[in-house]
C-alpha cells in the first residue's frame, strides 16, 4: 500500500504541450468498461469501509469498557504508601522485566523447536507452530492533544523529502527552519499521470548545498481509484523512475530511468546501504524487482515473480497454496531495453492499496493476470548490504536474495503465525527458482531489518493482524528463525493494523504506524525489541498514518499523514526520549513516504533502504 507517454525514442519536449492528450491505444478497453470497473471498485471499497467502521466501533467500545473497568478497580483498591524507590528496587524491577521478556522469548522458541509435539516441517521449520498469544501486560494508551504544535522550534539540521502522491511531485522540507527548500513537479516534463509514490535519497555530506534521490511514480488507472471527481477517462501510462538532483537552489530532473532501460516500475525504492552505488525499484502490479547502477542506470539484475495456484478459483487461489516461480529477465538483445514501459506487463490494472489484498481474491480488482499475481512490491537491504529481501505480499513472506551472487534467490521466509519458518527455495537452473506452498494463512505487507542487523520484521495483514519477528543472528539466512509476534489484545479482525515501521538509532525500540479505518485517526505504537512487548501506543494522530522516518541524531521520529487524498494531512513529530508527540508540522497533499536525507553512509541503515 503506488503522464509521460514514452515512445520508442525520446520525445521532443519542446513540442510537447501540457494540454496535448496521450495517443490512443487500441489495446485499451472501451472507456465505458473502464469507468464501470473503477466505479465497481470504489463502491466495493465503500462497502468494505462501512463494514470496517462498524467493526472498529466495536473495538472502541471494548477499549472504553476496559478503561472504565480499570478505573473502577483502581478506585476500589485501598491506598498504599508510596514505595521508596532506590537503586536496589529499581534493579529488581529491571531484572523482573528482563526475566519476563526472556521467558516469553524462550517459550516461543521452545514451541518453534517442537516443544508442543508438532512435527518439524521443511527446512527445519515448524509445520504447525503454536501461536503466541496477544500481549497480556498493561499497555500505555496516550491520546494526543490534537492542537499540539512545535511553535517553530528546530528539529535539527535535517532535510525531509516527501512525495506528493497525486500532486505529481516531491518537495524538500528543512526541519531546522520548517521551510520548504525546493520542489519538483513531473507535469513540467510531459508526464501526464505522475503519481509520485516512493523515493530514497543518496548520502550527501552537505544536503543544503546538494543531494540526489530516486523517485518512482505510478500511472495508469491508479489515478482513478480514490473516488476523487475527475474528467479523466483514459489515464496516461506513467510508471516512470526519476533521478533528481537538488543543487542548493532548485530541483532538476537528471534522467528518466524507465525511458533509458525500458523498465516502468512504480513502487518501493531502496538504496544499497553498503556503498550507495545501486538501488532497487520493485513493482507489485508487474511483480518485477530490478537493481540499477546509480551512475549508469544499467540494470544489474531483474527478477520476475509469478504465482501458479493449486486452485483456479480466485477466492482460494492463494489460501490453498501453489508454486511461486522466480525468474531472471533480460533486455532485448537488439535494443538493450526491456519491454515494460508504462502499463505494459501489469497483471492488475491498479495497485493493491493498503489492506486491499482481498480485493484480488474477490475479483473486484481486474487485470490480465490476476491469478498470477504475487504482490512483490518492495525489496529491502540487510544493513550490511550482504543480502536483499523482496516482500511477496500474497504469499505472506519474503524471498532472500544473495547480493554478492547476482541477487540469486536462496531462501523464502514465511511470517504467518501458524506456518513453518521457511519454505525451501529450489533452483531449477541458473535463471529459475521455485517455492512450493501447501497453504498460505494470510497476506503480509511491509518488512524491515533492524539497524544492527539482528532482526527482521514483517506485518501480517488481514487474516492475521500482528508483527512477526525473525532472528537474523545466523550468518546463513537459511537458518533464520521466527522468535516472536507482536500483537495487541485489542487488534481484532484487520483493524487496528500495524503497517509501516522504523527502528530507533540503537535498535532497542521499534516504531509502528498503526492504521485505523479512515477517516478515523491512526496512531504510533512503540515496541521494546529486547522483550518484543508493547511499551506505548500514541493514539489519534491523524488519518492514514504512513511511513515513519528517524532523524539521524536519534531524537525524533517523523510520521506523515494522510497518505491518500481529501483528508487532513500533516507530519507528526515524536520525541524519542519520552515517546510523546510534541507537534504537527503542516504538510499539504497525500504522502505515502518520508525520507530524511542522510549525511553519511552509516545513516543508510536507518533509511527506507532497510525498512518499508
Amino acid at each position: 500500500m503506488d503522464e509521460f507517454e514514452t515512445p520508442k525514442s525520446a520525445p521532443d519536449t519542446d513540442k510537447v504541450g501540457l494540454s496535448s492528450p496521450p495517443e490512443a491505444d487500441a489495446t485499451r478497453p472501451p472507456i465505458a468498461e473502464t469507468r464501470s470497473q473503477i466505479d465497481a471498485f470504489i463502491d466495493r471499497r465503500a462497502d468494505v469501509a462501512r463494514s470496517d467502521h462498524e467493526v472498529f466501533q466495536d473495538y472502541l467500545r471494548q477499549k472504553q469498557a476496559r478503561a472504565l473497568a480499570a478505573r473502577a478497580e483502581a478506585a476500589a483498591a485501598p491506598a498504599e504508601p508510596a514505595p521508596q524507590v532506590g537503586r536496589r528496587s529499581m534493579l529488581k524491577v529491571a531484572i523482573g522485566t528482563a526475566i519476563a521478556g526472556e521467558a516469553a522469548a524462550l517459550g516461543y522458541a521452545a514451541m518453534q523447536a517442537g516443544g508442543n509435539g508438532a512435527a518439524a516441517g521443511p527446512a527445519g521449520g515448524q509445520a504447525n507452530a503454536a501461536a503466541a498469544d496477544a500481549q497480556s501486560q498493561p499497555i500505555v494508551r496516550e491520546l494526543i492533544d490534537s492542537r499540539a504544535d512545535i511553535r517553530g522550534s528546530s528539529l535539527g539540521k535535517w532535510i525531509a523529502l516527501l512525495p506528493t502522491k497525486l500532486g505529481g511531485g516531491t518537495y524538500a522540507l528543512d526541519l531546522n527552519s520548517n521551510r520548504v527548500l525546493a520542489s519538483i513537479w513531473y507535469w513540467n516534463y510531459g508526464d501526464y499521470n505522475p503519481i509520485s509514490h516512493h523515493l530514497c535519497a543518496f548520502p550527501s555530506a552537505d544536503p543544503y548545498n546538494g543531494f540526489e534521490f530516486v523517485n518512482s511514480t505510478q500511472g495508469g488507472k491508479n489515478c482513478l481509484i480514490y473516488g476523487i471527481p475527475t474528467n479523466i477517462t483514459e489515464p496516461a501510462p506513467g510508471f516512470n523512475i526519476y533521478r533528481v538532483r537538488y543543487d542548493g537552489a532548485q530541483m532538476q530532473l537528471m534522467e528518466n530511468v524507465s525511458e533509458a532501460t525500458g523498465l516502468g516500475l512504480g513502487v518501493h525504492v531502496t538504496v544499497n546501504p553498503k556503498d550507495a552505488q545501486s538501488y532497487f525499484v520493485t513493482d507489485g502490479q508487474k511483480d518485477i524487482a530490478a537493481c540499477f547502477d546509480r551512475n549508469t542506470s544499467r540494470v544489474k539484475a531483474a527478477l520476475k515473480f509469478d504465482w501458479i495456484p493449486n486452485s483456479t478459483m480466485l477466492s482460494r487461489a492463494w489460501q490453498d497454496g501453489g508454486i511461486l516461480k522466480i525468474s531472471k529477465i533480460y533486455p532485448d538483445q537488439g535494443t538493450g531495453k526491456y519491454d515494460y514501459l508504462g502499463t505494459k506487463g501489469q497483471k492488475i490494472e491498479w495497485e493493491m492499496v493498503p489492506m486491499g489484498e482481498l480485493f484480488v481474491e474477490e475479483g473486484t480488482l481486474p487485470g490480465d493476470d490476476a491469478l498470477g499475481l504475487t504482490g512483490a512490491d518492495g525489496t529491502i537491504w540487510h544493513p550490511s548490504g550482504r543480502w536483499a529481501a523482496t516482500v511477496v505480499r500474497l504469499c505472506g513472506g519474503i524471498a532472500i536474495l544473495d547480493a554478492e551472487n547476482g541477487f540469486e534467490p536462496i531462501a523464502f521466509l514465511q511470517f504467518n503465525k501458524d506456518s513453518q519458518d521457511q519454505y525451501p527455495m529450489v533452483k531449477r537452473d541458473d535463471d529459475h527458482w521455485e517455492v512450493t506452498f501447501d497453504k498460505i494463512h494470510s497476506p503480509g505487507h511491509e518488512i524491515g531489518f533492524s539497524p544492527d542487523g539482528r532482526f527482521l520484521c514483517m506485518m501480517n495483514n488481514l487474516r492475521e493482524n500482528n508483527c512477526s519477528v525473525f532472528s537474523c543472528a545466523d550468518p546463513d539466512p537459511r537458518q533464520w528463525k521466527k522468535i516472536a509476534h507482536v500483537e495487541d489484545p485489542l487488534w481484532k479482525g484487520k483493524y487496528p493494523n500495524p503497517f509501516h515501521m522504523v527502528f530507533s538509532l540503537d535498535s532497542k525500540k521499534l516504531y509502528l504506524s498503526v492504521l485505523h479505518p479512515a477517516p478515523a485517526a491512526s496512531g504510533v505504537m512503540v515496541v521494546d525489541t529486547e522483550t518484543w512487548t508493547i511499551l506505548k501506543e500514541i493514539q489519534g494522530i491523524g488519518p492514514d498514518l504512513q511511513t515513519p522516518a528517524l532523524t539521524y541524531d536519534g531524537k525524533y521520529v517523523l510520521v506523515p499523514f494522510s497518505g491518500f487524498q481529501r483528508l487532513s494531512s500533516g507530519i507528526a513529530v515524536i520525541d524519542t526520549a519520552t515517546d510523546s508527540l510534541i507537534g504537527i508540522l503542516p504538510s499539504t497533499g497525500g504522502h505515502h513516504d518520508c525520507v530524511i536525507i542522510p549525511t553519511e553512509l552509516a545513516h543508510m541503515k536507518h533509511t527506507r533502504s532497510c525498512t518499508l
